[in-house]
């Protein structure tokens, strides 16, 4: 038994507990581009104490996560969800198809489609729009970053919750539906009182999940917007990264990159923690209490 698990177990061990492992201990040190292990204990995150960027940055991670899992992740992907699972199969398959393309490009392709979008310049697509209605163009970065990642980010990450949704939905069985129509119940009080309910757990596990997943996103961001105009779009994830691999001018502060991901982890683990209570998943995943046969 042990032969067969050992590919799985050297995998754990080589890519998880490892590098978490190196991960704790660089948060100890003030390592840099030296790559010297000078232990210096706490010093990191007692620096992070008097960081005059990290309340601005912690407030731009917060907003982003709120923002892009309220209004795209999940509200967005069930709204996908419920029209295209009402309109006719076929057509309700093309159209997740055709959203999910993103989802299936590359990162940098799909940074590039959204920087011509969102050229300064009258040949941006949106600026051309505006300049054929008579208006100037307008610096969508420079002027509006956070909605930019919100708009970036959410856009591709809404076809998560909507795959997921539409699943359940279709899992629904008709007879409830049925019933509801009988009973004079209209298109919106079907999905109030009988959609809503009984895809409540697939809603709570697509937030969780994708709170998480924001948390550690930044691959958008980066390639848009930078984290500019001077840290206005540069959430935690991508401050981490800047200090230890920024390019050419990064400071290659790998012992204080090492204790923010740590801080960002332990912030993730709080979450978790907070949906598992709160949401009560302990009961989603409890055995039935009528026995099916």
């Amino acid at each position: 038994m042990l032969l067969f698990l050992s590919p799985a177990i050297i995998t754990v061990l080589v890519f998880y507990v490892v590098p978490a492992i190196l991960t704790v201990t660089m948060a100890l040190t003030n390592m840099d581009y030296r790559f010297q292990w000078n232990f210096i204990g706490l010093g990191n995150f007692r620096r992070m104490l008097n960081d005059f960027l990290l309340p601005g940055i912690l407030r731009v991670t917060f907003l982003y996560v709120i923002g892009t899992l309220g209004i795209f992740n999940v509200t967005f992907g069930l709204i996908l969800a419920l029209v295209t699972t009402s309109v006719g199969e076929r057509a309700g398959r093309f159209f997740r198809s055709l959203w999910l393309l993103p989802r299936f490009t590359p990162p940098v392709v799909y940074g590039i489609i959204w920087l011509w979008i969102l050229d300064p310049t009258k040949h941006g697509l949106l600026n051309s729009v505006r300049v054929a209605m008579g208006l100037r163009p307008v610096d969508w970065i420079l002027n509006y970053p956070l909605g930019v990642i919100i708009v970036t980010n959410g856009i591709i990450g809404a076809s998560f919750g909507m795959l997921i949704f539409t699943a359940a939905i279709r899992s629904i069985p008709r007879e409830l539906h049925w019933a509801a129509r009988v009973d004079g119940a209209g298109l919106f009080q079907d999905i109030r009182y009988i959609t809503l309910p009984q895809i409540r757990w697939p809603i709570l596990f697509v937030t969780a999940y994708q709170t998480l997943s924001l948390l550690t996103s930044y691959e958008y961001i980066l390639i848009i917007t930078k984290g500019g105009p001077y840290f206005a779009s540069t959430v935690w994830a991508l401050y981490t990264y800047n200090l230890c691999f920024g390019g050419y001018y990064a400071p290659y502060q790998f012992g204080y990159g090492s204790a923010m991901a740590l801080v960002l982890v332990i912030i993730g683990l709080i979450a978790a923690i907070t949906y598992w209570r709160v949401f009560r998943f302990r009961a989603m995943m409890a055995e039935p209490l009528i026995e099916v046969v």
